[in-house]
């Protein structure tokens, strides 16, 4: 599993309709996506739920390496760079995904926590303790999924869930889901990956 996500920020006086119209319009096109276990359609808006920006910053769950270079390299992400310009993709490698409870429930919120990883940590430790905590986090009420990943360039520790409420008790950005397209998210190894 890969984990990859770009951020659009857009000025503050942006109309963040034109997003909402966007999703609703272009959504639905990768619902049927092959490679692709699952995209969540996230977007922040300044001043709500403490967002300080306007972002569209789509998250995405790779099932197979070959579906994430056929979107980078394809019509889909040509359409980003072509209406927005290009963004920086980041990425990291899987270490977990579980289902949570609240399965196949309509997507409301996602909270991303990225965690610097100090250079003294013991990596298989930090790790261990990454899929215990996703897993932990899968048994919570509303959860519909969860992915734990890292970013072996720059040691970042990313978490990530998908809640079917507005407001999950989790610590890190809070975004508003306005459509997942999940054509093998039922393909997504759980547990840990390796």
């Amino acid at each position: 599993m890969q984990a990859m996500q770009y951020e659009i920020t857009l000025p503050a006086d942006y109309d963040m309709a034109v997003i909402r119209a966007r999703v609703a319009t272009k959504g639905h096109m990768l619902d049927d996506f092959p490679g692709l276990g699952v995209k969540a359609y996230l977007m922040r808006e300044r001043g709500v739920d403490g967002s300080p920006v306007n972002q569209y910053a789509p998250f995405y769950l790779w099932h197979t390496p070959q579906g994430m270079n056929s979107f980078l390299w394809g019509a889909g992400f040509q359409g980003i760079v072509a209406d927005f310009g290009r963004p920086v993709v980041q990425h990291w490698t899987g270490v977990a995904y579980e289902e949570g409870v609240a399965g196949a429930g309509p997507a409301r919120a996602a909270v991303r926590r990225r965690t610097p990883i100090a250079a003294g940590t013991h990596l298989p430790d930090l790790v261990a303790e990454s899929v215990r905590e996703t897993a932990q986090l899968a048994t919570r009420d509303g959860l519909l999924y969860a992915a734990a990943a890292v970013d072996p360039r720059t040691w970042e520790l990313l978490s990530f869930s998908v809640w079917d409420h507005a407001e999950p008790k989790e610590p890190g950005d809070l975004y508003q889901v306005l459509h997942l397209s999940q054509p093998e998210r039922d393909a997504l190894t759980r547990g840990r990956q390796w």
